[in-house]
C-alpha cells in the first residue's frame, strides 16, 4: 500500500511567499492610480457583485428594510460597497511620507482633543459606514504625534497572503494593529491605560460567547460586549467616528463626536446602548452603510486560540 504523499513544507511557504509578493505588486501598482479612478472602477465592481449574487442582493435589501430606508436612500451604497474595496491599495500602500492632508478633511477634533485633557484614553467606535480605515489614518496624522499612537483591534484575514499583506500595510506611523485574540485585548488595556487611543467595529459579530444579543434597527443581533468593557475597566471615553467618502475621488470627510448616552454596566443594556448609536451613525448617511454585511447572523464557535472578533 502507498503511503499518502505530502507537501513539503518548504513548498507551502514558497507558494504563499510567491502569493503574497504578487499581490504586494498589484496593491503597490494600483495604489499609484488617481483615487477617483479607483472609486470610479469600484463603483462598477460593487454593482457587478450585486448583479451575480442573489444572496447579498437579499441580504443587502432586506438589512435595508429592517431598517425602515426605501430603496432610494440605500441605492448609493450598491456603488460605495465596491468603491470601499477598490480605496484599499491607495490607503495602504501609498508611500508613509505621503500624508492625507487635504485629502481629508475633519470634523468634531475638539471631541477628541476634550477627551485627551481628560487624562483618560479614548476608545473609537466606527460602524461598516463609509470608509473605515481613512478614520485610523486621519487619527494618527492628526493626533498620534499629540497623544501618542492609536491601537486598532482587527481579525486577521484567513488567507495566508491576505494576512500577511494586511499586516504589512497597516504598519503606519501612529498606527499600531491588535489581533482579535486575549492577548490583543491585553494590549489594546495597556494602551487605554496609557492614555492612547483604540479602534474597534461595533457591529462586527463576534464569536459565541464574545457577545450578546442585543436589537439592532429593531432586531437582534449578536452584538460585541467587549467596547463597554474596555470602557469601565479603564475609565476611557468612547468617540464615535466614521469616514464619508466624497463623490468623484475628491477625499473624506472624518467626523468625530461624543457617545450621547452613559453605557450601563449590564451587558445587554450596554449592547443596546451602542447599537442605538451605531444606528444614529448609519441614518446620517445610509447610501454609505455596507448593508451587504451579514449583521444578523449567528455567532461562529469561538476557537481555542481565544479569537475575539
Amino acid at each position: 500500500m502507498l503511503a499518502p504523499l505530502h507537501r513539503p513544507a518548504s513548498c507551502s511557504l514558497t507558494r504563499r511567499w510567491t502569493h503574497y509578493r504578487n499581490m504586494q505588486f498589484l496593491f503597490r501598482v494600483l495604489s499609484r492610480w488617481p483615487l477617483w479612478l479607483l472609486h470610479w472602477i469600484g463603483g462598477g465592481l460593487g454593482w457587478l457583485a450585486y448583479a451575480l449574487s442573489p444572496s447579498y442582493r437579499r441580504r443587502f435589501r432586506a438589512n435595508a428594510a429592517q431598517a425602515g430606508l426605501p430603496w432610494s436612500a440605500v441605492r448609493p451604497a450598491v456603488a460605495q460597497a465596491g468603491r470601499m474595496a477598490a480605496e484599499l491599495p491607495w490607503l495602504w500602500m501609498r508611500p508613509h511620507d505621503a500624508d492625507l492632508g487635504a485629502r481629508a478633511r475633519v470634523e468634531g477634533a475638539d471631541c477628541v482633543d476634550a477627551a485627551h485633557r481628560a487624562g483618560r484614553g479614548l476608545i473609537f467606535l466606527t460602524p461598516h459606514l463609509g470608509c473605515f480605515e481613512v478614520t485610523a489614518q486621519v487619527y494618527a496624522e492628526r493626533f498620534g504625534e499629540r497623544y501618542g499612537a492609536l491601537t486598532a483591534l482587527y481579525r486577521p484575514p484567513r488567507k495566508a497572503a491576505l494576512r500577511d499583506l494586511v499586516d504589512t500595510a497597516r504598519h503606519r506611523p501612529g498606527l499600531k494593529t491588535a489581533p482579535a485574540t486575549l492577548a490583543g485585548v491585553r494590549q489594546m488595556i495597556r494602551a487605554l491605560k496609557a492614555g492612547e487611543a483604540v479602534g474597534l467595529l461595533p457591529d462586527q459579530v463576534p464569536p459565541e460567547g464574545m457577545g450578546v444579543w442585543a436589537p439592532f434597527f429593531g432586531k437582534p443581533a449578536y452584538t460585541m460586549t467587549l467596547a463597554a468593557r474596555l470602557a469601565h475597566q479603564t475609565g476611557a471615553h468612547i468617540v464615535l467616528a466614521w469616514g464619508e467618502r466624497l463623490p468623484r475621488g475628491a477625499g473624506y470627510v472624518v467626523r468625530f463626536s461624543p457617545l450621547e448616552e452613559a453605557v450601563p454596566h449590564e451587558a445587554e443594556s450596554a449592547a443596546a446602548c451602542i447599537n442605538r448609536a451605531m444606528e444614529r451613525l448609519i441614518l446620517q448617511c445610509p447610501g454609505q452603510y455596507l448593508w451587504g454585511y451579514h449583521r444578523y447572523k449567528n455567532p461562529r464557535t469561538a476557537p481555542a486560540d481565544g479569537v475575539l472578533a
